[in-house]
């Protein structure tokens, strides 16, 4: 068996390699692509976090010859051991046909020549990179169709090519007439949708260019949606079950500045999600949460889809007529507050006759909850202060007909969520700190009256959070064990247990390591004798960019001494980071781990703010588990001496 070549459309630069002679499997390292060539081979498509080390550590990787079974190709390893690279031969012609790409010696993208003709024609995501799987039909170099495709990647796809101005991209993620065949969606709802996708081009280049949210250096960094839901094929909407997201976003970032993009319905199609609608950059005012899709609507129809039968009284009927009319016509992401406001007061006045009517517990707690959110919405919106008096008498109608119904809490804290933001318009400084004390109380007495509902994590953790701030270390310990005992596998317990852990530092030797931003991995154990600051920051942080001079004067000021800065960046994904290291100078080593503020490191000590700097002195020990900059500047000759 002979070790197969690279083949040369795939880059220019593969001809070197496409000179070698094949070598058979005892060839020595002389016969393999030098470590400087193969690693030159990045992902055919951009955006894909893949190890490569930098150009001093190249001497020490190698390129080497694997066998398994059928397939031979070339494997680089790093410097640490870690598989960077392998170039695999699939079907014993001796020519390459896949090309593997690895992070931390995971496999996280894989660009395929399935029918062996030298052109690449998928493209896979993996493990840690995810789960895309893209198809290029006629070999051009772009996706024409996906395989496999999550929610979360979806939305992704959908942002990145009205950022580009890229129809074609957006077009395939939307759904197809032919899938809404496939599905067998009722022909008036199948109507709707394709009308809803169609000229996307032009709907894409009005949203974008109407739009302050979406330019061209915006970044898409995260999916944000409530659970799935699941559409029974007897309601007559279809001839099959439909799993739908109702009213996705996506979370983006242009200039350093937080945007939405609503993204809208999503439904599954096998192993694939696919938008009902054209995605729309939200205005830049007051969060402006349009209602659910073309799928996810109340019907007035019976189950099969026949007219309603008997027993649905003329009132309920009138009543979801107006729902969906009202629905159908709900204000675009670019309409003002006050029209905002005003739908979703008329869409409460509508679920409150639903309420009325309903005949089962369910169904009014259904419907219960809709006008809570409803009234919530336009009372946040700062355009219906009333809304929240009739939020309290829906808490007091809620409570009448049974003090143990599941949705009371529910209703309760979207009460609060308006009260305080009623409480805190207009008020200054002093009254602020007033309605601050206030709303922590009202938090306390929640939390402790319904300690499994699903709110309490979120008012304990923004308790815990305030003491922390205040000063009041035992009471914020206590309320984040609270928190990480009571909720110990939501993403808040996870954080509180950090948390803990955090608070408690101080004279500790404290274990930290993390995966490189350039590869390999940082361990804080390898800087023993020297006193390091494990800074946790971000580039969308201002305030961590207003203490970035300083800390460069320290860090020049110092290091010669033994101080060194270990930077946890927490951005979603790590292109602008390294932009950002690059434009600033910073040189100290960088941990980044995909997830953000939501990731592992933030997670591990609790991390809530940023800046968060920990001073580790050179036995190991942490001498600040908080430290500010000027606090830093005095502490550093003392911990260096």
């Amino acid at each position: 068996m002979t070790v197969p070549q690279v083949f040369p459309s795939f880059a220019a630069r593969a001809a070197i390699m496409l000179g070698m002679a094949a070598c058979g499997l005892q060839a020595g390292a002389a016969d393999a692509p030098t470590p400087e060539l193969a690693l030159s081979f990045q992902p055919k498509h951009r955006g894909v976090d893949v190890e490569t080390p930098a150009k001093n550590q190249l001497p020490n990787c190698k390129v080497t010859v694997e066998r398994s079974g059928k397939l031979s190709g070339w494997i680089v390893v790093g410097p640490e051991g870690q598989v960077l690279r392998r170039f695999v031969d699939t079907n014993e012609d001796n020519v390459v046909d896949n090309w593997r790409y690895y992070n931390r010696g995971l496999e996280v993208y894989r660009d395929i020549d399935s029918n062996n003709n030298g052109k690449i024609d998928q493209f896979r995501w993996l493990n840690s990179g995810g789960t895309r799987w893209g198809i290029d039909r006629n070999e051009d170099g772009t996706i024409d169709e996906w395989r496999m495709l999550s929610p979360e990647e979806a939305s992704k796809v959908a942002v990145e090519a009205i950022v580009a101005g890229d129809a074609a991209a957006l077009q395939t993620v939307l759904i197809s007439p032919e899938e809404l065949k496939t599905l067998g969606i009722a022909e008036e709802l199948a109507v709707e949708i394709k009308r809803s996708v169609s000229n996307a081009a032009g709907k894409m280049r009005a949203a974008a260019g109407n739009s302050k949210v979406i330019g061209p250096t915006t970044k898409w960094m995260r999916f944000d949606s409530a659970v799935p839901g699941l559409i029974p094929a007897d309601e007559g909407k279809s001839k099959r079950d439909l799993l739908v997201y109702e009213n996705a976003m996506a979370i983006v970032e242009t200039n350093g500045e937080p945007g939405l993009v609503q993204v809208g319905e999503m439904i599954r199609i096998g192993e694939v999600w696919k938008l009902t609608q054209i995605p729309e950059p939200l205005g830049s005012g007051a969060v402006q949460v349009i209602a659910g899709g073309i799928l996810m609507q109340p019907s007035a129809t019976a189950v099969g889809g026949d007219p309603a039968p008997e027993g649905l009284s003329d009132n309920v009927r009138a009543l979801l007529e107006q729902l969906q009319k009202l629905d159908a016509a709900s204000p675009t992401p670019n309409d003002s507050p006050e029209k905002f406001a005003s739908y979703n007061v008329q869409r409460a006045k509508i679920l409150q006759g639903l309420v009325a009517a309903a005949d089962t517990t369910a169904e009014k707690e259904q419907w219960t909850a809709q006008v809570a959110d409803s009234l919530a919405a336009a009372v946040q919106a700062g355009q219906y202060s009333q809304g929240l008096e009739q939020l309290r008498r829906l808490e007091q109608q809620t409570r009448s007909l049974s003090e143990e119904s599941s949705i009371l809490p529910y209703v309760m804290y979207r009460r609060l969520l308006s009260e305080y933001s009623e409480r805190l318009r207009g008020t200054d400084s002093e009254e602020r700190t007033a309605v601050q004390k206030w709303w922590l109380g009202e938090l306390k007495q929640f939390a402790e009256k319904y300690p499994e509902a699903d709110d309490t994590t979120e008012a304990l953790m923004q308790l815990a959070i305030s003491k922390e701030f205040a000063g009041e270390m035992a009471e914020a310990n206590a309320y984040y064990a609270k928190l990480a005992k009571a909720f110990p596998d939501s993403p808040a317990g996870q954080r509180a247990r950090g948390a803990v852990r955090r608070l408690g530092l101080k004279g500790q030797v404290l274990p930290f390591s993390g995966p490189s931003l350039g590869g390999g991995n940082i361990d804080l154990a390898s800087f023993r004798g020297k006193a390091v600051l494990i800074l946790f920051w971000s580039t969308w942080c201002k305030p961590c960019a207003e203490d970035l001079p300083q800390i460069m004067d320290l860090y020049a000021k110092f290091r010669g001494r033994g101080f060194e800065i270990i930077g946890v960046a927490l951005d979603d994904s790590p292109e602008p980071v390294a932009e950002y290291l690059r434009q600033k100078g910073i040189r100290w080593p960088q941990v980044y781990e995909r997830g953000g503020f939501d990731g592992g490191p933030a997670l591990d000590l609790g991390i809530v703010s940023l800046p968060t700097m920990i001073l580790v002195g050179p036995d190991g020990k942490v001498v600040s588990r908080n430290i500010s900059v000027d606090d830093l500047r005095e502490a550093l000759p003392e911990v260096l001496k």
